[in-house]
C-alpha cells in the first residue's frame, strides 16, 4: 500500500535541499560547533529583534484569520494564541540579551535581507490571502528557527555556554510541540484547499525558505 504523506511532508521532501539550507545554515552550524564569531551573533541578535516587532502583526493577521477560517471544532485559535503570548516574553528577552551582549537596540537599522522579509510578512496580511497560505507560512518561520536552534542542543554539540539560553529558547522540546501543532493545523487547512491555493501556499513556503537562508546570510557575515 503506498504511504499517505501530507502535504507539508510532501513539500518537504521535494524542497528538501533548500529546508536543510534553512536549518543547517553555517552560521547555526557554527553555534553549534562552537566557532561562532561573536560579531556575527551580535548582528543576528539586533536584527531579530526588528523581525519579531514586524512578526506580531503578522500572528494577529493569522489569529483574525483563523477566528474566520477554521471551523469551531479547531484549536486553532487557542494553538496560535499561546504563541502570540510567547512573542511579549520574547521581546523582553531580545532586550534583555541586547543589554548583556552591549548591543544598543535603538541604534540597530534594519538590513537588506531583514527589510525584504519584512515586507513579505506584511504581504500575508494583505485581505486576499487565504488563511492556508498565511498558516503555512506562519509554520514554516517558526520551524526553520525550532530545528535550526535544536540542532545546536544536539548530543555531541560544542555550543558555547554563553549561547545556549538563545538554543533553549527555539529548540526545546515544548517549542518543537507548538510547531508540530501549526503543522497540523496547515496540514488541515491545506487537504480541503483548492489547487490554487495549495499552489500559492507551496510558493509561499519556499520564499520564507530562501528568506531565512538570506536572514542566516546577513548575519554570518554576507549581504
Amino acid at each position: 500500500m503506498e504511504e499517505k504523506i501530507t502535504m507539508t511532508e510532501r513539500w518537504l521532501r521535494k524542497h528538501s535541499l533548500l529546508y536543510v539550507g534553512a536549518t543547517r545554515h553555517p552560521f547555526i552550524r557554527s553555534i553549534r560547533d562552537g566557532n561562532i564569531d561573536l560579531s556575527s551573533f551580535k548582528t543576528w541578535l539586533g536584527q531579530d529583534y526588528i523581525f519579531v516587532r514586524a512578526f506580531v502583526p503578522l500572528v494577529s493577521s493569522v489569529l483574525t484569520n483563523a477566528w474566520k477560517g477554521s471551523d469551531d471544532s479547531s484549536n486553532d485559535m487557542e494553538v496560535i494564541l499561546g504563541g502570540m503570548a510567547a512573542l511579549n516574553d520574547e521581546i523582553a528577552w531580545f532586550k534583555k540579551e541586547a543589554s548583556k551582549w552591549d548591543v544598543h537596540l535603538s541604534n540597530i537599522v534594519s538590513q537588506k535581507a531583514n527589510q525584504e522579509y519584512c515586507r513579505f510578512l506584511e504581504s500575508l496580511m494583505n485581505p486576499e490571502v487565504k488563511y492556508t497560505v498565511a498558516i503555512v507560512a506562519f509554520w514554516a518561520i517558526e520551524a526553520v528557527y525550532q530545528e535550526s536552534f535544536a540542532h545546536c542542543l544536539e548530543d555531541g554539540c560544542k555550543t558555547p555556554a554563553e549561547l545556549q539560553e538563545t538554543c533553549q529558547r527555539w529548540g526545546n522540546e515544548g517549542s518543537g510541540l507548538y510547531c508540530n501543532s501549526l503543522r497540523k493545523i496547515a496540514d488541515r487547512q491545506l487537504q480541503k484547499a483548492s489547487d490554487d491555493v495549495k499552489t500559492k501556499a507551496e510558493v509561499a513556503f519556499l520564499r520564507v525558505l530562501e528568506h531565512e537562508v538570506d536572514f542566516w546570510n546577513m548575519s554570518y557575515g554576507g549581504t
